[in-house]
């Protein structure tokens, strides 16, 4: 009869699911579980660095609890904190980059030759005859080029609004991250088809991961790219930021690293006729700047030691950034750790 309840008397054994069942369970949850991930995916990356934010802030704000006298009061002070830190500077730099990353790029894109394209690098006119446009000449070329400039302009704002957005996001999960964090990890390993142990291993790994970037990648490379900054102002090297942001992602790459844009930099200055400048830069990238990695990384590594080979961690950040774009750096080295330790656990239970 429809609607009918069985009852099941204390004691009595809970009827066993036919396999049907069980089946159309599982792909039923399974379903679930993948449109959940779905509706995340757009901000997956803001919910990952959020996640890291608060596993590695944690610290901090149990100690500052004993001093406000609740969680949610250091956590909010906390995210306040980043906040403040964070806004300022980026939309200052991103404002500076535009400009200067726009103007070099034109530069280097009207070069014939590697010495010209050098040349371009340390010179505001880059040695390169910009055309004189008159106004009738800059009318027809606003016509030829308006629809490419009203596309730039609106994909422009489509991400500034992305980001708007994905700050938001990233702020308020880190918020509730600190405050609601050990509950909801507690849930999840409650109700993840997973062994207790094995949640645990991934969750470290997780947290390693995210720690070993920070520390262990990406601090060593910002103070490189810091002191390069210094000297390129110093020195009197125009668009010394786009520089240092060019110099800290070279920082990533083994080996050669920074040496791929001071390098350059300092050939520059010596093929215009700025030879003491260029002595000096190229003091300063060998002495200082390249030293850092191998004085500064051991350190870091010491609270952020990243399992894993520095090519393997290269090479997972390129493949990240192809298959993800920019969030790839970081989640290509996340899906390669948990990967690797997601093979441990199955070597050690002999699942394989």
């Amino acid at each position: 009869m429809a609607g009918r309840t069985t009852l099941r008397l204390p004691g009595q054994a809970r009827p066993t699911p036919s396999s049907s069942h069980v089946l159309a369970l599982r792909v039923g949850i399974g379903g679930l579980v993948l449109a959940t991930a779905w509706v995340l995916w757009p901000y997956w990356p803001w919910l990952m660095l959020a996640a890291w934010f608060a596993a590695l802030a944690r610290p901090i704000v149990e100690r500052l609890a004993h001093v406000t006298h609740g969680r949610r009061a250091a956590a909010a002070i906390t995210t306040m904190v980043l906040l403040i830190a964070m806004i300022g500077p980026l939309i200052a730099l991103v404002m500076s980059l535009s400009a200067d990353a726009a103007e070099l790029i034109d530069q280097l894109t009207r070069t014939r030759s590697g010495r010209q394209a050098v040349i371009a690098i340390v010179s505001p006119d880059g040695d390169l005859a910009r055309p004189q446009l008159d106004f009738s000449t800059a009318v027809h070329v606003f016509r030829a080029q308006g629809e490419r400039a009203w596309t730039f302009a609106s994909d422009v704002a489509g991400a500034t609004a992305d980001l708007a957005l994905g700050l938001f996001v990233f702020f308020t999960a880190a918020f509730f991250c600190l405050t609601d964090g050990p509950r909801a990890y507690a849930w999840l390993e409650e109700h993840t088809p997973i062994a207790h142990r094995h949640a645990v291993r991934f969750g470290d790994a997780f947290v390693e991961t995210g720690r070993g970037l920070l520390f262990g990648v990406g601090l060593t490379g910002l103070v490189q790219a810091a002191i390069a900054t210094i000297a390129y102002t110093a020195l009197g090297v125009p668009r010394a930021f786009v520089l240092g942001v060019l110099t800290f992602i070279a920082s990533l790459i083994p080996t050669i690293g920074t040496a791929l844009v001071w390098v350059p930099v300092a050939a520059g200055l010596a093929l215009t006729g700025r030879g003491t400048e260029a002595s000096i830069l190229f003091a300063v990238g060998i002495l200082v700047v390249s030293s850092v990695d191998n004085v500064l990384r051991p350190v870091l590594a010491r609270w952020g030691h990243l399992r894993m080979h520095a090519f393997l961690v290269l090479v997972s950040m390129l493949g990240g950034l192809a298959v993800f774009g920019g969030w790839g750096l970081a989640l290509g080295p996340l899906v390669v750790r948990l990967t690797i330790e997601g093979l441990r656990i199955a070597k050690e239970e002999e699942l394989v």
